[in-house]
């Protein structure tokens, strides 16, 4: 197996093969606006990714690739022009900046632009970038947590572990004076087991990653043994299970990862361009009681190398952290260029993209409700016959009115304030702002799940960081296949 190569700076760096400076861009935001455009702006992109899987003890893949190129949006009043290329010529960067302003037809006069270059903020360590590291020492890494995983028992038949790493360089440039650069690392970590007894089978998985390098495995908890013994104990633990119970009873989210579902029940709803377009059920409810006053959500971009820390956005924009909810009260809206524009406030740091090929949307980065007054014991023991929900998979939601059904690979049942069976199949059916008013406790142990979690919206991708404390709801509709 041959070396990993040096991976190399962004060619439009300072000092690259194409490095891109002011002028440079000052020429291409010129040709973007000569058609008569408002606003334009430029985003620079070299992501360099490494990804490595083992399974069944056998190197199933080992991958490197880059990508980059060039995205150019053009606003005219509320119509929006984009083109990309993926060749950083002279030639092909003014063509797409020209294919861009074609949105405006008016005829534009000759501007004159400065350009500030900005410092942002650093959220992330990038000085040990792991993906110069030779391949093999990423192999070990998922060879540990295999042989970890088939210690645990020998009901395990079957380990699969994966390791993808990237950096990205980005280079953002708008006509409203803003010039910034921003390297941002990213990596996770993944086991996915499955055991067997007898004719019983389940599967269970463990991951993590963020902003970080290989220093990501010195963590408590987060080591290769680490990961691969809580695959097995998960799939391990949910192989007794019985059938889910069905009907409308208390459930208790575990702290953590039950933020995924605070994220696509609400979250997305709170995303400024469905309330622009009068698509969320949050619309026009700014200043409103939209959930217990137990309940304060944000959205928090400068969580130190977390999955979803930004220096800036995709737009330029510093990131920040949001009160979107605060106790009860709906008092803001996650922001982008053009929704903030719409609503006559600030940006909040939340125009985020997939890559150069895409225009920025209002995105999610951290968001999180935070913590309350109780002890999550004594949430549980509160609990007369209720669901304890502890990891999730996948679900389904309707943004416009926050319906939704959430599947859960492990919960159990509780009975009498003491948890007792796992359970299977369990589903949870419901509606995020009542699940949001119906938050009756908020335990003092707020936590944020470790960097698994990747969301999508109008086919983009973006990493994503969530986070909750244990909590109490009333009344959640249960999907099972047994009776209640």
């Amino acid at each position: 197996m041959s070396e990993a190569k040096t991976i190399e700076r962004a060619p439009f760096a300072p000092g690259g093969a194409n490095e891109i400076d002011s002028a440079i861009a000052k020429r291409l935001l010129a040709s973007a606006l000569d058609a008569g455009g408002d606003y334009a702006d430029l985003y620079f992109e070299y992501r360099s990714t490494q990804d490595f899987s083992l399974e069944d003890q056998k190197i199933k893949n080992v991958g490197q690739g880059v990508t980059m190129g060039l995205g150019v949006r053009v606003t005219k009043g509320d119509a929006t022009g984009y083109a990309y290329c993926e060749e950083l010529s002279m030639e092909r960067m003014l063509a797409a900046a020209k294919t861009a302003g074609q949105i405006a037809s008016s005829g534009g006069s000759e501007q004159a632009f400065s350009l500030d270059e900005i410092t942002p903020p650093q959220r992330y360590s990038i000085q040990n970038s792991s993906l110069n590291r030779p391949p093999h020492d990423k192999l070990a890494l998922l060879k540990r947590a295999d042989v970890a995983a088939r210690a645990v028992s020998e009901k395990v038949i079957k380990v699969d572990a994966s390791f993808v790493e990237q950096v990205r360089e980005v280079l953002v440039v708008s006509s409203n004076g803003r010039m910034v650069r921003d390297r941002l690392p990213m990596m996770r970590f993944g086991v996915s087991v499955v055991v067997q007894d007898g004719e019983k089978r389940q599967s269970g998985s463990s991951g993590g990653g963020g902003r970080k390098g290989l220093e990501y495995f010195d963590g408590e908890g987060a080591n290769p043994e680490a990961h691969g013994q809580e695959a097995v104990r998960v799939a391990m633990a949910m192989l007794d299970a019985r059938e889910a119970p069905a009907g409308g009873m208390e459930v208790v989210l575990a702290a953590g990862d039950s933020g995924i579902l605070l994220h696509e029940a609400v979250g997305h709803g709170l995303e400024a361009d469905f309330n622009r377009k009068g698509t969320s059920n949050y619309s026009g409810q700014i200043g409103n009681m939209v959930a217990s006053e137990l309940c304060t959500v944000v959205d928090d971009g400068t969580v130190d190398e977390s999955r979803g820390a930004i220096n800036v956005d995709d737009e330029g924009n510093v990131g920040q952290n949001n009160m979107l909810i605060e106790k009860g009260k709906l008092v803001g809206y996650m922001h982008d260029n053009l929704s903030a524009k719409h609503y006559g406030v600030d940006p909040s740091g939340n125009g985020r993209r997939q890559s150069f090929r895409c225009m920025p949307l209002p995105r999610m980065t951290n968001t999180s409700l935070l913590g309350g007054n109780h002890d999550p014991d004594e949430i549980l023991q509160s609990v007369k016959r209720g669901v304890y929900a502890v990891k999730f998979s996948g679900g389904q939601v309707n943004i416009s009115n926050g319906d939704f059904v959430f599947s859960l690979t492990e919960s159990y049942l509780i009975e009498d304030g003491k948890i007792t069976a796992p359970l299977k199949g369990v589903n949870l059916i419901g509606n995020g702002p009542e699940v949001l008013r119906n938050v009756v406790m908020l335990g003092s142990d707020f936590e944020r799940s470790d960097g698994i979690w990747t969301c999508g919206k109008e086919g983009q991708s973006v990493p994503v960081g969530v986070g909750t404390p244990t909590i109490k709801i009333s009344e959640i509709t249960v999907g099972g296949t047994s009776a209640g």
